[in-house]
């Protein structure tokens, strides 16, 4: 059967806003344990570390061109796929998931026709610390994040106070529900099991796109990581979800149930020479990430990372303020059916 090996980089379960790690990520690579290891020897003959980790890698300038050059032979010989995104725009997406969008559905509005939910965290990720101030609208995201987290009386009434001291009618679309203090918005946030971690978000990303890539029935091994901990028994329930039902959630990507997916089982990546080039893979795009925003000095080539992807190999979820592309890339999306869907059949 065939197996994706899968790794990550910048998990920092609920908190999206850490200063040090601005991006999250995964890769997915279909290649067996035999394959990844004869690779490894390929490219780096005089490896001595007990496995490929590519922090280690990249720091040693001898090392970048194997780096890249196992990247490229990856990409082009191997069924793979590459999900990077911006913590602080899915944490705004998250805001309005929560703190908006259950005001609009109590007034029968469909918050997330055409992607109508994606322009707005744009426009509020972009224009939010101007026009409410740097610090402030920090201050909100926070409250947002913390509220979600502890649910509590006292959190959720510090958040409807973050968002009154904004000067919310700049932009009352994103802040009035909650300026309001919308029963509907608080009871959206403190639902239990709801949460401003990233990791299924990133799983889901993946998932849809190697159900595109099997052939037919796969399985999954992940390296060993305290977010698939958390998430396992709903991963499983995925699995078990033997429903005939399909969503189309954007111009290229949907996601069908029953998945093709039969299993998703941990590793020990010393163990596993896949999954150790699924780390180099993740690793090298995060990286790119960060120096091509400007976060910190790349140690290679972003842009030579960037162009060893084809078209389908890479999927990212970071703020676009084209109005007009992002409706038409999400025209038809069946988001708002989909959230309800999941809510209904894959409760915490």
């Amino acid at each position: 059967m065939e197996c994706f090996r899968i790794d990550e980089s910048g998990y920092t379960g609920f908190d999206l806003m850490n200063l040090e790690q601005r991006f999250q990520g995964a890769a997915a690579i279909a290649i067996s344990d035999d394959e990844a290891a004869r690779l490894i020897r390929e490219y780096f003959p005089k490896l001595q570390a007990p496995e490929l980790k590519y922090r280690s890698l990249v720091r040693r300038p001898g090392y970048h061109r194997p780096l890249l050059d196992l990247q490229r032979t990856v990409l082009s010989q191997h069924k793979c796929v590459t999900y990077v995104c911006d913590k602080r725009f899915l944490l705004v997406l998250m805001f309005l998931d929560y703190a908006v969008e259950p005001f609009y559905y109590e007034g029968g509005v469909n918050f997330y026709e055409d992607g109508q939910n994606y322009s707005l965290a744009s426009l509020l990720y972009r224009a939010g610390p101007t026009l409410f101030g740097s610090e402030a609208f920090d201050a909100l995201l926070v409250a947002f994040q913390h509220a979600i987290k502890e649910k509590s009386q006292e959190a959720l009434r510090e958040l409807v106070l973050a968002a009154r001291r904004l000067k919310w009618q700049e932009l009352p679309e994103a802040l009035g529900p909650l300026v309001q203090a919308s029963p509907e918005c608080l009871s959206a946030i403190a639902t239990p099991g709801v949460t401003t971690d990233a990791a299924m978000v990133v799983l889901q990303s993946l998932i849809s796109r190697m159900e595109v890539m099997a052939d037919g029935p796969y399985r999954v091994e992940h390296d060993q990581s305290k977010n698939l901990l958390t998430y396992h028994d709903l991963l499983q329930s995925y699995i078990d979800h033997q429903h005939e039902v399909e969503f189309r959630q954007s111009k290229i990507a949907s996601l069908r149930f029953p998945l093709k997916l039969t299993s998703v089982t941990q590793v020990d990546s010393k163990s596993s020479p896949a999954v150790q080039i699924a780390d180099v893979m993740i690793g090298a795009i995060i990286e790119a990430a960060n120096g091509l925003t400007g976060l910190r000095p790349p140690l290679l080539d972003p842009k030579e990372v960037m162009s060893l992807y084809g078209e389908t190999q890479f999927i990212h979820l970071v703020p676009s303020l084209n109005f007009a592309e992002q409706k038409e890339f999400r025209k038809g999306t069946q988001a708002a059916q989909m959230i309800d869907y999941f809510a209904k059949n894959f409760s915490p």
